[in-house]
């Protein structure tokens, strides 16, 4: 990443990989922005060059019709209210126009009560469907170049479980390949959700920040290349509360992943009094906890250099925080409330800490991981996430209170009227995209979220903490057309989202999969959503075939070293 020669130290620590990134564009007038963006920043032949494949035109998806009406589905709408149903959803091009009750559940549906479809127009018969607004992914990595993942890959794989928003923090694939793909996506001329880039801090850079004026420089000079906004993951004090008023100033977004390195002097509640709006992940938020002690208890032989060293005291770290329900557990939770401040857990890709052959064999990657990402989860001392040196139950037990810990906050965040989202980070530590966030989903429904609450944190949560909810998040007249439809209880059963479905016996005794999301709409334009998969597993296939060997468990026979990780990627 030739623009943050300066972060390299820490981009092998923090990453290992070329990071992506995204940014949503949720009406007309944004979507006019981002053209006017994407027109004057083409790619340089190096930024190209260190990018993954850009996503092909759209080849798939039917409309946006005239008139679009969806007959006798049951409607979760997003905003905590309970399921009703049989409704009839009336979209006009892009944009929901009315949402009509037409009877009873278990009795013939009042024909004279449903909207009269207009000519030319189309009709899809949902009758026992469910519909859901479009998930929103605070976390989405749009891949990377030692993954090997192109974006059609990614995009397909989301598109095909319901996410139809994503904010990418980082633009890891370069700032331009970032805003020309939030362009191309909002012109719906990608098979691609709703993109939010939100960059790195310092990216495009060839040195650091030495002093607060040149990083609201720099913030004014990334606002005028489009994006829309920050990922921090900490820096000098008094630079880092700069930029984040700057841009706060600006109206752009700030997240921040508190990183090891910063947050003995940075920590969440410091940044969130700066005007800090998201937190990734957890890091920052036990810290803010301590009451005995100003840093981490670190072995004294640790190095952050060392992944396993990082992850497996990361894994002990809740347990030096204050107690639930003491005083100061219920102080940071009360300032934070008060400041408006959104945590985003990212609760599934640290799942494999506390469970490593759940996440390693989880059924999906035989059909859907590419065998170039399935080498850059391989342990090795090089890549990011790739912590399996000698990993041991020991380290999974610790992992596994530290969640419980971790829950009880999230819970305990959210009844005291705080914002918590989903959000994937996909494409590390044997996590994949789409089917990770319907993890986080699950992991949230584990922490004690009713599902209600669940689909809330991944829809109308997540449209307001980008500041989209007037146009996204929930399925209301006004809002754009972006929905996903199924055809089992997803709150009865989280399960039925991901691709793969879940197993089901039947009458005859013989086990049958039901669910998976059948049509993704996006912008008022009908997917299938299971054929969009299909195209992933042949993509897979099809690397498969040209590289000659299967997924293979490591260490076992056949297992090849993790070649692009071993390069120092």
């Amino acid at each position: 990443m030739r623009h943050l020669i300066w972060l390299l130290p820490l981009f092998p620590l923090l990453f290992g990989w070329i990071l992506p990134a995204a940014s949503t564009a949720e009406s007309e007038t944004a979507a006019a922005a981002a053209e006017t963006t994407d027109s004057g920043g083409d790619e340089t032949e190096a930024e190209e060059a260190e990018s993954i494949a850009p996503a092909p035109p759209r080849a798939e998806g039917e409309g946006p019709y005239d008139q679009l009406i969806l007959r006798g589905a049951i409607l979760i709408d997003g905003t905590g209210s309970p399921p009703i149903g049989p409704v009839d959803i009336v979209v006009e091009q892009n944009r929901i126009a009315k949402i009509e009750v037409v009877g009873y559940p278990g009795v013939p549906v009042d024909e004279e009560r449903r909207p009269e479809l207009a000519g030319g127009g189309r009709e899809i018969d949902l009758s026992g469907h469910y519909v859901l607004p479009g998930f929103v992914d605070l976390h989405g990595h749009i891949g990377g170049t030692s993954q090997g993942t192109p974006a059609e890959y990614v995009f397909k794989l989301w598109m095909g479980h319901g996410i139809t928003t994503v904010r990418d923090p980082g633009c890891g694939n370069g700032v331009d390949f970032c805003t020309k793909h939030r362009a191309r996506s909002a012109r719906n001329e990608i098979t691609a959700p709703r993109i939010h880039a939100w960059i790195f801090f310092g990216s495009d850079r060839d040195k650091p920040f030495t002093a607060p004026q040149q990083a609201r420089d720099w913030v004014a000079e990334m606002e005028e290349r489009g994006v829309d906004g920050f990922k921090f993951f900490g820096y000098r004090p008094d630079i880092m509360r700069a930029a984040v008023a700057e841009a706060t100033a600006r109206g752009l977004g700030t997240a921040c992943h508190h990183a090891q390195l910063d947050v003995a002097r940075v920590n969440v509640l410091d940044t969130s009094s700066w005007g800090l709006t998201t937190m990734e992940h957890w890091y920052g938020l036990p810290e803010a906890l301590f009451t005995d002690r100003t840093v981490q208890d670190y072995p004294l032989d640790y190095n952050y250099q060392n992944e396993q060293h990082r992850f497996g005291q990361a894994g002990r770290l809740w347990a030096q925080a204050a107690e639930r329900g003491s005083d100061r557990w219920n102080e940071v939770i009360q300032i934070l409330v008060r400041r408006g401040f959104t945590l985003d857990p990212t609760l599934n890709i640290y799942e494999a800490s506390r469970d490593l052959m759940r996440a390693r064999r989880a059924e999906w990657h035989d059909e859907y991981t590419l065998p170039s990402l399935w080498d850059f989860y391989r342990p090795s001392r090089k890549a990011h996430g790739s912590y399996w040196f000698d990993w041991s139950t020991e380290d999974e037990v610790a992992w596994k209170q530290n969640y419980r810990k971790w829950m009880d906050f999230l819970v305990d965040y959210k009844n005291a009227g705080g914002r918590v989202t989903a959000g994937s980070d996909s494409g590390f530590i044997y996590q994949l995209y789409g089917f990770g966030y319907i993890r986080e989903l699950e992991l949230l429904r584990e922490a004690g979220f009713h599902p209600l609450e669940v689909v809330r944190s991944a829809t109308l949560w997540g449209a307001m903490t980008l500041g989209a909810d007037g146009e996204i998040g929930s399925v209301e007249p006004g809002k754009l057309a972006d929905l996903v439809i199924v055809e089992a209880n997803p709150l009865a059963n989280l399960k039925v989202l991901y691709g793969t479905g879940a197993i089901r016996l039947d009458d005859a005794n013989v086990p049958r999969r039901v669910g998976g999301v059948k049509y993704t709409v996006k912008d008022g334009i009908v997917y299938d959503a299971k054929q969009l998969l299909a195209d992933v597993r042949e993509m897979v296939r099809e690397a498969k075939e040209e590289s000659g060997r299967e997924l293979v468990q490591p260490g076992m026979p056949g297992d090849v070293p993790n070649l692009k990780a071993d390069a120092g990627s």
